[in-house]
């Protein structure tokens, strides 16, 4: 199998864990769940899970992990661009 492949389906493993383990929070909170809004979330979690597994895909054990933290990655990554934009190129501070 590929292997880039096989870190986009470990990533999407990883993504679905994310989303059975808010499942289980929210079912131990005694929240009322909303199993529409679940699954949508957890397949949203599911491919972004297998993206960021296939770009991160060193070992399988990061490509879990990427997959797990996928949305946390993406979200960061775009808000490195977005300060990027708004604030032009960084320059460290100058000493006194």
């Amino acid at each position: 199998m590929n292997e880039i492949l096989a870190a986009g389906l470990i990533g999407g493993l990883g993504g679905l864990t994310r989303g059975t383990v808010g499942l289980i929070k929210a079912v131990s909170l005694k929240r009322r769940v909303l199993w529409n809004y679940w699954v949508l979330t957890a397949i949203t979690a599911i491919i972004i899970g297998m993206f960021t597994g296939a770009v991160l895909s060193s070992n399988p054990k990061v490509s879990l992990l990427a997959g797990y933290a996928g949305t946390d990655i993406l979200d960061g990554v775009y808000k490195s661009f977005r300060a990027k934009k708004a604030y032009g190129k960084y320059e460290k501070p100058k000493k006194k």
